[in-house]
């Protein structure tokens, strides 16, 4: 199935943010300081980040933009930590059981949404996750 760059995929809000679980899916090069770092002349690779991390556990790779910010604070490209304050304040349901990481340089697109992206999605549909917040570095 071949994606169309015209549009971008909608899908409408199911739950009010209260009743949802967040997943974090990040383009930033987030992963486990334990993990297999990114190839950063591109990379389709992801990293499965458990739900229970710590932020200190976690790292950046990648050098097609400066996370020096970030290397201080895994919060900028990845929040963890204040997505746990907002469940804890009943803001939203929870927090996911699953993020993702990957490193969203590639010069591999056609890999990336044809494969990458589909098996990315597999993941968080099967872990606790009703809502992604995405973001990038």
């Amino acid at each position: 199935m071949a994606m169309s760059r015209r549009c971008i995929p909608y899908t409408p809000r199911r739950l009010e943010l209260r009743e949802s679980t967040f997943a974090l899916v990040s383009t930033a090069g987030v992963h486990l300081r334990t993990q297999e770092p990114y190839d950063t002349a591109g990379d389709n690779s992801w990293r499965e980040i458990p739900g229970d991390v710590e932020s200190r556990q976690l790292m950046v790779t990648h050098e097609h933009y400066d996370h020096r910010h970030a290397d201080q604070d895994i919060n900028c490209v990845f929040p963890i930590d204040r997505l746990r304050e907002l469940a804890q304040e009943g803001v939203i349901q929870g927090v996911s059981n699953l993020h993702l990481g990957f490193m969203g340089y590639s010069q591999l697109l056609k890999d990336l949404y044809e494969r990458a992206a589909p098996e990315m999605a597999r993941l968080i549909e099967r872990s606790s996750a009703d809502a992604v917040l995405l973001t990038a570095g």
